[in-house]
């Protein structure tokens, strides 16, 4: 291929899945674009806002697994752009003793050897001021756990993916996608073609696969993010080392509700609900 508008592979959408995959696919040395509908940054898709948790606290081993690698391809990516992408913090996590989810979380750590510090209600204040921990509740700390800078990293890996010779086109929307031994792509700019396809379109995705005949069992929900003020100035600051938090589900709420220190607005506890759907979480 040697036409500009020819290429290896093509990714469509510019979220931090579809630039970790345009950046890995340029390591390897293909020739890659990276298509993206809106003008970048922008507050369109799922991986704007400017921090989420990253944990090995969950009850699947294979996420456990998966996770080890993923703290590796951080380490790299803050080496390689030269800009600070992980804040360790630690995750505590919260819930009934003898709920099934919290004991499988806990039995997956300990089966993974995954460095945690088990609370007692004895010790837990001692651990962590400000928080009261429920009747018939119990708790630990998971310490490799932390804050992922997201706009910053969407900031450092579309960089270091142009620096490998790859191709940011935005505010380019994809009209139509034709299949073939070379795939035909169709913008609002233009027309691309390849030999391979990637779509990381999130909400927008059956738009695009339905251009192809295929369909997902997709539903789009809206999730709400929400910032409780600190009662008292500090007290669940990043800067006094106040973990982020999984509080499991329980007698007041059936979902679990995540939450990240005081961090992006001064005094602001970051929290959201895990929502239900069907048999799967969002």
């Amino acid at each position: 291929m040697t036409s500009n508008r020819e290429f290896d592979c093509v990714v469509i959408g510019a979220g931090v899945q579809g630039s970790f995959t345009a950046y890995q696919l340029a390591r390897r040395n293909k020739k890659t674009l990276l298509l993206e509908q809106f003008v970048l940054p922008h507050t369109r898709g799922s991986s704007h806002g400017q921090t989420r948790i990253i944990r090995k606290a969950y009850e699947e081993d294979f996420y456990i697994r998966m996770m080890e690698e993923c703290y590796k391809l951080w380490t790299q990516m803050e080496k390689e752009a030269g800009v600070k992408l992980y804040r360790q913090t630690g995750l505590l996590v919260m819930g009934p003793e003898k709920n099934e989810s919290y004991q499988l979380c806990k039995n997956a750590m300990l089966k993974n050897n995954v460095p945690m510090v088990q609370l007692t209600r004895e010790n837990f204040g001692l651990h962590i001021p400000n928080v009261s921990l429920a009747e018939g509740h119990a708790a630990f700390v998971e310490l490799t756990a932390g804050v992922l800078y997201a706009d910053r990293t969407l900031r450092a890996v579309q960089g270091q993916f142009q620096k490998l010779g790859g191709v940011i086109r935005d505010n380019e929307k994809v009209t139509d996608i034709k299949p073939g031994s070379l795939v035909t792509i169709l913008t609002s700019n233009g027309v691309y073609r390849t030999k391979r396809l990637v779509i990381t379109a999130g909400p927008w995705t059956n738009r695009l696969l339905v251009k192809t005949g295929i369909e997902l069992p997709l539903e789009v929900m809206k999730i709400n993010v929400c910032y409780w003020r600190e009662k008292v100035d500090g007290s669940y600051d990043v800067k006094q080392k106040f973990p982020c938090f999984l509080q499991i589900e329980g007698e007041k709420s059936r979902e679990h509700i995540y939450g990240l220190p005081a961090n992006e607005y001064p005094g602001m506890v970051k929290v959201r609900l895990r929502k239900r759907l069907s048999n799967l979480f969002v």
